[in-house]
C-alpha cells in the first residue's frame, strides 16, 4: 500500500495510521479475531512466513516506515532468508480502566547464518480471559452471535496483530532515540530500554577491564 493509505481506502488526504497499543488490540484484532465487521478495514493478512520483512511494503498497511499486519499463529517464524527470533519480553496491554487485553511480544529478524538484523516486530496477541461484556469491542458484538460458535472459530483461527519496522543503526554517542514514525523527539521504547540497559552493562565491563 505505501506510505499513501488513503488513497486506496477512501480515507481523508493526509491521514496517517497511529493507533495506540490499546486501539490495535480493542478494535482490529479483538474484531478479526471474532469475525466481527471493522470499519475501516484496512490492514491486511499475510503469512509471515512467506516474506521477509523488506518485502512488506506495498502489501503490509504502510504508514511512514512502519508496516501493519495480520497473520496466523505461527510456532516458528521462518522466512526464505531468515528468521524472526523472540525476545524474553511480554509487554501486557491495558484498557484505559486498567483491564488486561493483550500482550505485546518483541522479535528481531535474523539472516539465515544467525546474523542479527536492524528489523523489528511488535506481535499483538489477545489476552482471552480478560474478554467480558463490559469491554467496549465485546459491547459492540450481535446479541444474537452464539458464544459457542464463537469458542470454536477462535479455536480454529488464531490471529496476531503485527507491527514491523526498521531500526535506525544507533551507534554513536548521542543516543538518538528512535520512533515508529520518522518525527523526533519520542520516548524510548521497551526495547530501546533493554538495548541500551545491555550497552550500559558491556561499556560498564569495559571500563573494569582497563
Amino acid at each position: 500500500m505505501g506510505d499513501d493509505i488513503g488513497s486506496h481506502e477512501n480515507l481523508p488526504p493526509g491521514f496517517r495510521f497511529c493507533p495506540t497499543d490499546e486501539e490495535l488490540v480493542l478494535h482490529f484484532l479483538y474484531h478479526k479475531v471474532f469475525l466481527l465487521p471493522c470499519h475501516p478495514n484496512i490492514i491486511p493478512d499475510i503469512d509471515i512466513c512467506l516474506h521477509d520483512p523488506w518485502e512488506l511494503n506495498g502489501m503490509a498497511l504502510s504508514s511512514g516506515n512502519v508496516h501493519y499486519f495480520f497473520s496466523k499463529v505461527k510456532q516458528d517464524r521462518v522466512t526464505a532468508n531468515g528468521f524472526w527470533k523472540e525476545l524474553d519480553i511480554d509487554e501486557p496491554i491495558f484498557t484505559s480502566s486498567g483491564n488486561k487485553v493483550g500482550v505485546k511480544k518483541y522479535l528481531v529478524f535474523y539472516i539465515n547464518g544467525e546474523s542479527e538484523t536492524n528489523w523489528v516486530m511488535e506481535e499483538f496477541n489477545l489476552c482471552h480471559n480478560s474478554f467480558t461484556t463490559t469491554t467496549a469491542a465485546a459491547a459492540a458484538a450481535p446479541a444474537a452471535y452464539n458464544k459457542r460458535q464463537r469458542k470454536q472459530k477462535l479455536m480454529d483461527c488464531i490471529w496476531v496483530l503485527c507491527r514491523v519496522h526498521e531500526r535506525k543503526d544507533i551507534t554513536d554517542n548521542s543516543r538518538q532515540t528512535f520512533c515508529h514514525d520518522d518525527d523526533d523527539g519520542t520516548e524510548l521504547s521497551c526495547l530501546d530500554e533493554v538495548f541500551f540497559s545491555l550497552l550500559d552493562d558491556d561499556l560498564e565491563e569495559i571500563s573494569l577491564q582497563r
